[in-house]
């Protein structure tokens, strides 16, 4: 090959990385985005609307905790968890739920991070140092990200499924939609799936 031809060709080889590079710097880096808290590969669509300050939703999630595991690990259900921060102080809490998931996000770790939460609440937590603090005791890692589009996806939910309360539940079967309110009401539409 004669040295015009190699100069050419390296000329060709180094514009190409250098479009490569351009194209990539212009392409915005993805963003650290939270995972999405959905479990299971079910037919039946699960949702369930929470708020960790909401003293029924704190009294059934005990009971709902063993039934969900159940119909997730047995393929029953696909299972969607859903904050709705209702009340003031849940707005601090509702994060750091997908910051832990953003570390381990399987349904066992998403439940363990809840009832952590659900119990902080009980006891009136409520500054993010007394938060991580919590987490940080019961061994719970936790990593920082974007939520927003979490959160988004949440409200399309919320006002998909006409949420006004918690706790409640959106049982999607087919093309069969059913909404159950109060933690009975919830376990009973649940063990109704078995």
């Amino acid at each position: 090959m004669s040295p015009k031809r190699i100069t050419v060709a390296v000329i060709s080889a180094l514009l190409l990385l250098f479009a490569v590079g351009v194209e990539a710097q212009q392409k915005p880096a993805k963003v650290d985005e939270a995972p999405f808290p959905s479990y299971g590969s079910g037919a039946v669509r699960v949702r369930l609307y929470t708020d960790y300050f909401c003293s029924p939703c704190q009294a059934s999630e005990p009971d709902l905790e063993p039934v969900l595991k159940d119909l997730v690990t047995r393929g029953v259900i696909s299972l969607t968890l859903i904050d709705v921060p209702i009340h003031e102080e849940s707005r601090l809490y509702a994060p750091y739920f997908l910051y832990a998931l953003k570390k381990k996000n399987t349904l066992e770790h998403a439940l363990r991070v809840r009832a952590t939460l659900f119990a902080a609440a009980a006891q009136k937590v409520a500054t993010k140092k007394e938060i991580e603090g919590v987490l940080k005791k019961k061994g719970i890692e936790f990593q920082t990200c974007d939520t927003s589009p979490v959160f988004k996806g949440f409200n399309a939910l919320m006002k998909e499924d006409g949420i006004k309360s918690t706790p409640s539940v959106v049982i999607v079967n087919g093309d069969k939609k059913e909404a159950s309110s109060g933690g009975s009401e919830i376990l009973a539409a649940l063990k109704g799936l078995k």
